[in-house]
C-alpha cells in the first residue's frame, strides 16, 4: 500500500549538472584511477548526498585502530543533542578507564574532566582513556556502550563492521571496512558543532593547573591542508596507518578514508589527492542550509500536536563540473498520517529532489524530539475544546 505524504513544493532553477547520471558516469571513470594506489582500501564521498565518487576495495573488512572512535563519537554528539548529557557535566575516570594503554591523555583514577574537555581528548589526542571513561558516562559499562554502537551500525547500513570496543586497541574480531567508515563519518558530520574540535590543531587540558596537558591533533591535515578540519587518525601495527579525513571548500564537504597505509607521509598525500580531485571535479548546490524552516508535521494523540522542522544539517545535490542541467526543483514531503509516540529521529518525510519529472535524490527527514502519546485527560480536554470551538 502506497503511503501518501503531504508535499510543500518550493521550485527553483540552476545552472548544473544533473546529480544522479554524472555521479555514477563518474563514478565509473574513477575505477580506472587509482587515486590511493598504497592503500590497501579507499573511499571519497560526499558528505550532503553520500555518492560515492572514488572507491577501492571498499568493503573488505579490516582492522580500523582508532578510527574506531568516529562511532564513539558518534554517540557522545547524539547524546549531547538529545540532552542525555551537557558539555559541562563532569565524567568520572574508573580505574578501568585510567588502565588504557596506546595513545592517551593520562587520566588518573578518580580524576574528573568535563564532557568537552573528554571529547577534546578523544577528537584531537586519540584518548583511549577518554573513549572508555566517556563510554562507562553513556552506559554504565564499556561493554554496553559497545553493544550501542554495533546497533548504531546496523541502523546506519554498516554492512561490515563489527566492534568489539570503543577505542580500537588491537582485539580479535574487530574490523570495519573503508565504506562503513565513510557512512559513520558522514553520519557524525551532521553533528556540525565536532569540527569545533575535530579541526583544531592544538589546544590544553588541565590548563588551571600546574602542569597543563598540551593536545595536538594526530590529523595533521587541519593545519597543512585547506578546509579540513577532522576526523580521526588511526595505528596499529595490524591495520597500518590509517584515516578518515573531511574537508570543506565552497560548500562541498567530501569525506575521504583509507586504510592500510605504509606511513604517515603517503597516507596524508594520498588522501590529500583525493580531496584535490573531488574539488576540481566537483561542486554542489545548496537546497537547504543548518536551521532553515522546512515546515511542521502534526502528530496525532501526541503530548503536543504539531512539531516545528528546520533543517538540522545542510542539504544539497552534487554536481559535475561544466555539465549544465535546468528544471531542477525539490519538495518537502510530510507524512500526513503519524501517531504518537514518535520517537527522537524517526522518520517523519523527506526532501525529494526532480529533474523534471524524473526523481534524482531523495534525503530522509527525522523528528528532532520525541512526543509521548498525550494522557485520556489531556485528549479529553483536547476533544472538549475542539467541540466547544466547532
Amino acid at each position: 500500500m502506497l503511503k501518501k505524504w503531504f508535499v510543500t513544493t518550493v521550485g527553483f532553477a540552476l545552472i548544473a549538472c544533473s546529480w544522479a547520471p554524472a555521479a555514477f558516469a563518474e563514478q565509473k571513470k574513477t575505477q580506472q584511477i587509482d587515486l590511493a594506489p598504497n592503500a590497501k582500501s579507499a573511499v571519497l564521498l560526499d558528505a550532503g548526498t553520500g555518492a560515492v565518487i572514488f572507491d577501492k576495495n571498499k568493503d573488505e573488512r579490516l582492522p580500523p585502530a582508532s578510527i574506531t572512535k568516529v562511532m564513539t563519537m558518534l554517540l557522545i554528539m547524539e547524546a549531547i543533542d538529545q540532552g542525555k548529557i551537557k558539555l559541562n557535566e563532569k565524567v568520572r575516570t574508573s580505574e578501568y578507564a585510567a588502565s588504557m594503554g596506546g595513545s592517551q591523555i593520562f587520566l588518573e583514577p578518580g580524576e574528573e574532566m568535563t564532557v568537552e574537555e573528554m571529547l577534546k581528548g578523544i577528537a584531537m589526542a586519540s584518548g583511549n582513556d577518554a573513549s572508555v571513561a566517556m563510554a562507562e558516562k553513556l552506559a554504565g559499562s564499556e561493554q554496553a556502550f559497545v553493544q550501542m554502537m554495533n546497533e548504531r551500525a546496523q541502523e546506519l547500513g554498516m554492512k561490515n563492521t563489527h566492534f568489539v570496543n570503543c577505542n580500537g586497541l588491537p582485539v580479535a574480531d574487530h574490523y570495519t571496512s573503508a565504506y562503513d567508515i565513510a557512512i559513520m563519518s558522514r553520519e557524525l558530520l551532521k553533528h556540525e558543532a565536532v569540527t569545533k574540535y575535530t579541526g583544531l590543531y592544538q589546544d590544553y587540558l588541565r590548563k588551571d593547573t600546574e602542569k597543563p596537558f598540551w593536545l595536538v591533533n594526530t590529523n595533521k591535515l587541519v593545519r597543512f591542508y585547506q578546509g579540513a578540519d577532522g576526523l580521526k587518525t588511526g595505528f596499529t601495527s595490524e591495520a597500518r596507518f590509517c584515516l578518515s579525513a573531511t574537508a570543506k571548500r565552497d560548500g562541498l564537504r567530501v569525506i575521504a578514508v583509507v586504510l592500510g597505509e605504509p606511513n604517515t607521509k603517503t597516507r596524508n598525500a594520498e588522501v590529500s589527492q583525493l580531496f584535490d580531485y573531488a574539488f576540481s571535479q566537483y561542486t554542489n548546490y545548496p537546497i537547504y542550509k543548518t536551521g532553515d524552516q522546512l515546515g511542521s508535521f502534526r502528530v496525532s494523540k501526541g503530548e503536543v500536536r504539531e512539531v516545528p522542522l528546520v533543517a538540522k544539517h545542510p542539504y544539497s545535490l552534487l554536481l559535475k563540473k561544466g555539465e549544465a542541467s535546468q528544471g531542477i526543483r525539490h519538495e518537502v514531503q510530510l507524512d500526513p498520517n503519524l501517531r504518537a509516540p514518535i520517537e527522537y529521529g524517526q522518520q517523519v518525510g523527506k526532501i525529494v529532489v526532480y529533474k523534471g519529472s524524473n526523481v534524482i535524490a531523495e534525503y530522509p527527514l527525522e523528528s528532532p524530539v520525541q512526543v509521548k502519546k498525550a494522557g485520556w485527560w489531556k485528549l479529553f480536554k483536547r476533544s472538549l475544546g475542539s467541540m466547544f470551538s466547532s
